[in-house]
Order: structure tokens, then C-alpha cells, then sequence
């Protein structure tokens, strides 16, 4: 059966900005198994058929394995995602910790919840990485992700740091990697509202209102209105950084830095 031109077309912009990434920042290699983790949103969602795409179609031999977290969220609908993963013949393994009675019994009411649970779920996925000998994670953020997280450190961590699309955990026994990394967050939309992605909402923290990451969102939304193409332009400066104009003293050597005597060098 033929795919409808818009859903291919859509499809064809985020395989062609997947398979950029890939290659930009070597993220796969032959032989390697990775844990494609999946939470039942739009982003994992298209991940999980990208790693299925570049399996049957790319030149690199690998196998991966798809991994979802229950965290016991009240209402969650287990039956969603290994009805959605059986139909799409892949190996899988859902995880069940109860994460969540963990982050409302710490995190008091009104409190942001997603550092204590993104870290509890994070130590969890790394463990069941090495259970199943995977030597790679691979995770949904997009562009977007990318750019918010950089602001959200600018702005309230006092760093300059952003996702990278590739790096080696603390152990240094693992590598994370985000084949999104170049894919918009409205076109993963797009293309998730057209072939009907079976979503599952996060319960634990959607409902918080006042997540700093939303006002971060809102902020770079109205920027994009009042100057176009400015997500497009941050991105690329986060891949255009330049050490001797900033003043990391870590990361350039100012101490060391002279003039040079003879300037007929340079004419």
C-alpha cells in the first residue's frame, strides 16, 4: 500500500535531517546494540521509526532494542505501547519502578518534579543498558530541546551548555545519543499528527504549570515571530563557538597569550 504524499514528504524531511546527525556526530557503528529508549510521545514515537528505517535501509550493520519505563503513574495505560511495539514486530522490554511515589513523597507540592525524576529514571535506564549489553542509549530530543536547555542554563545555571547529540556518561561505560538532534520540534509534530502516533501524556509533570522549560519555550516562540528564522541562526552558533572570545579561562589559555613582535608577518 502506497504512503500518502504528505506523510512521505514529512517523513522524507525528518529521515534526511535523522541521517545528518548520524553522520555528523558518528553516532552509530557497525555492531552496535542500542537501547532505544521510548516514553510514548511524539519524539520517541519517530525516533523508534528512524532506527527502524536506518536499520533496514542504512549501511551500517547494528541492532537496538526498545525500552519503556513504567513508573506507575496513576492512570498510565500499559496496554498502549506493547500493543503499538508487538504490531510493529520489534524487541522490546517495558520496566517497571515505581518512580513516581518516589518524586511526589520527595518533591513538596507546587515544586518542580523533573530533575529528581529524570535522574531516578535515568540511573534505572543506564542500569538496564548494561543488563541487556547495549553499549548505546539513544534518546528523543530534537532541535528545539537543544536550544531551550542551552537558555534554560544561560539564564537560571549560569553555564553555557546545551544537549550534545552524542556523549559519554560519567562511568564512562555508556554512550548517550540523540539522533533528533538537526529535526525540528514542529515538523517531529507534524509528521506525528499525520501517521497518528498513539500518544501517552506525562501525567507526573505536564500538569506543571509554571515549568521554567515552558517559559523558556514561550520566550523563543515570540522571538521567532517578531525575527524569523532565529531558532534556525542559535542553533547554528551553538555549532560555531568560538573559545578565544568568551572567558573560559578552562577552555582558552589567556595566560600564555603575547603579541607578536614582528608584525611585517602579517603583510
Amino acid at each position: 500500500m502506497s504512503i500518502p504524499k504528505t506523510i512521505n514528504l514529512s517523513r522524507r524531511k525528518i529521515i534526511s535531517s535523522t541521517g545528518k546527525a548520524l553522520k555528523d556526530f558518528s553516532m552509530i557503528d557497525h555492531g552496535d546494540k542500542i537501547m532505544v529508549c521510548i516514553s510514548g510521545g511524539k519524539d520517541s514515537y519517530t525516533m523508534l521509526e528512524m532506527f527502524i528505517h536506518f536499520q533496514k535501509y542504512g549501511d551500517i550493520d547494528f541492532d537496538f532494542i526498545v525500552v519503556n519505563m513504567d513508573q506507575k503513574q496513576p492512570g498510565f495505560p500499559t496496554e498502549v505501547l506493547p500493543k503499538y511495539l508487538s504490531n510493529l514486530k520489534v524487541n522490546f522490554k517495558i520496566i517497571e519502578k515505581d518512580t513516581y511515589s518516589i518524586v511526589k513523597d520527595k518533591i513538596p507540592e507546587g515544586k518542580t518534579m523533573c530533575s529528581l525524576c529524570s535522574r531516578l529514571r535515568r540511573g534505572t535506564l543506564y542500569d538496564e543498558a548494561r543488563e541487556l549489553n547495549c553499549n548505546k542509549i539513544a534518546l528523543g530530543h530534537h532541535m528545539d530541546d537543544i536550544i531551550e536547555t542551552y537558555f534554560l542554563n544561560l539564564f537560571f545555571s549560569g553555564k553555557m551548555e546545551a544537549m550534545p547529540p552524542k556523549y559519554l556518561i560519567d562511568k564512562r561505560d555508556l554512550i548517550v545519543i540523540r539522533p533528533l538532534a538537526y529535526c525540528k520540534e514542529e515538523e517531529i509534530q507534524e509528521y506525528s499528527d499525520l501517521v497518528k502516533h498513539p500518544i501517552i501524556p506525562c501525567n507526573l509533570c505536564g500538569s506543571q504549570t509554571n515549568l521554567q522549560r515552558k517559559k523558556i519555550k514561550a520566550l523563543i516562540k515570540e522571538w521567532e515571530l517578531i525575527y524569523p528564522n532565529r531558532k534556525a541562526i542559535i542553533f547554528r552558533a551553538l555549532q560555531n563557538i568560538s573559545p578565544s572570545h568568551m572567558l573560559d579561562r578552562n577552555i582558552f589559555n589567556f595566560e600564555d597569550l603575547q603579541a607578536v613582535e614582528d608584525s611585517n608577518l602579517f603583510i
